[in-house]
């Protein structure tokens, strides 16, 4: 524990804004994870049909998609502490109409999946550009690690809570309760990002030029296929697990003990990422993590009981921090090292975002198309073990990247050239 503390204390004596994000970003996470999953659910109970909770989630992610564009545009003429706050005040927007909405949510799923998605987009754009201007290599890792702890904490904790407060209260009561006090912790988020450093944007918004940028950057296209990958995969599974659970048990609680060992056990190992995967051994760790999430995917081959879903739970609990320490600092390194990085910061990360979310729709729609079609419960587990494999092609991308040393690069830079071989 002393290790630990001394561990935390010396990182964050970096600087006072890395320390505010990090806080937002916990409040962030807490106030998602104690109503978000259970927003499906909620819309579960009122449908009881996977393709509604399915066009939740699409709105959500079509719509976040077209906010990140909107919001690089904004990001460039307006501080980013500003876009922060429209995706908290977005969010908490969602919180509330959710409150107001009641029994009919399943009824206004896509309106309510188009406010998520707006505040998503909106949040995860200044978030992202923050992260990127606040952290430098060195203190990347560790932000990435820590915040992970944060969101695994609150993954933790959250729908723990949740289901604690929904299994001792009326339905409605319960519901109600955790949607209000995950719209107060957004409150607190907005507030925090007062004493934030403000950063404004110079330039214009150059989206389109970024976007080709992949054809003369192969770092640059190596790293946006690798994020459409990663979404093909997050679209399906960030709904139909927690469906499951929830169908397998009829008890929120149990969903909350759900999360509570997938979260428990990420904390541990986000950790141990952050302190001991070095750079040099970034790709090896995207390996090792991506073939445990591939193996855990097969699990839904077999007959799906509460047991199995736990062990499911420990796999991917393992294999994430695993991959996502070193992938989205290795992800930010890319962007540094790309041209025109600190003037196109912004650009970088929207298209980004969009090749992620863009595997997101591409695999609902593929959900929906395969369960309109055939029986759900025969269809789903086929589907969840193709999508699940899907980071181990993420390797296959990411292992070919190579930024070069620094010395190396300034030489390059000399001569007016870039890294890529045929540029």
């Amino acid at each position: 524990m002393q290790a630990i503390r001394k561990f935390i204390n010396n990182k964050m004596s970096m600087n006072r804004d890395l320390l505010l994000l990090l806080v937002i970003g916990g409040l962030y996470a807490l106030g998602i994870f104690l109503s978000n999953t259970f927003v499906n659910i909620y819309i579960w109970k009122q449908s009881g049909d996977y393709i509604t909770i399915a066009l939740y989630n699409l709105a959500t992610y079509i719509f976040q998609a077209m906010t990140f564009i909107v919001a690089g545009r904004f990001a460039k003429r307006v501080d980013r502490i500003i876009v922060l706050r429209l995706g908290v005040i977005f969010l908490a927007l969602f919180f509330l109409s959710v409150l107001l909405i009641g029994n009919h949510a399943s009824t206004y799923n896509f309106l309510l999946g188009s406010l998520l998605g707006i505040g998503y987009g909106f949040y995860w754009l200044a978030f992202n550009v923050l992260t990127f201007e606040i952290t430098e290599p060195d203190t990347r890792d560790f932000f990435n690690g820590f915040l992970g702890i944060l969101q695994s904490f609150g993954g933790m904790i959250g729908p723990l809570l949740a289901g604690i407060i929904i299994s001792n209260m009326n339905a409605n009561v319960g519901y109600t309760t955790i949607f209000t006090i995950s719209l107060i912790l957004f409150i607190c988020s907005v507030a925090i990002s007062f004493l934030l450093k403000r950063r404004s944007a110079e330039g214009s918004y150059q989206f389109f030029q970024v976007l080709k940028e992949r054809k003369n950057n192969k770092n640059w296209k190596r790293i946006l296929h690798a994020h459409f990958l990663q979404g093909l995969r997050e679209g399906v599974f960030a709904f139909v697990i927690s469906i499951w659970v929830f169908v397998l048990t009829q008890s929120e609680f149990a969903l909350g003990i759900f999360n509570l060992f997938l979260s428990g056990i990420s904390i541990v190992l986000y950790f141990f990422a952050t302190k001991y995967i070095k750079p040099a051994a970034r790709k090896k760790a995207v390996l090792i993590g991506s073939i445990l999430l591939s193996i855990s995917s097969f699990i839904f081959l077999f007959p799906i009981d509460f047991i199995f879903l736990i062990v499911y739970a420990v796999f991917i609990g393992i294999a994430y921090p695993i991959i996502n320490v070193p992938y989205v600092s290795l992800t930010y390194d890319v962007i540094g090292h790309a041209r025109n990085a600190k003037e196109l910061r912004i650009e970088y990360i929207v298209v980004r975002e969009l090749f992620l979310n863009v595997g997101r729709i591409i695999s609902i729609v593929i959900f929906i198309v395969l369960v309109h079609l055939f029986t759900a419960v025969k269809v789903i587990p086929i589907l969840l073990v193709v999508l699940g494999s899907a980071h181990l092609f993420i390797y296959l991308y990411v292992k070919n990247i190579s930024l070069g040393s620094h010395k190396k690069r300034e030489i390059l830079i000399k001569d007016q050239i870039t890294d890529e071989k045929d540029r």
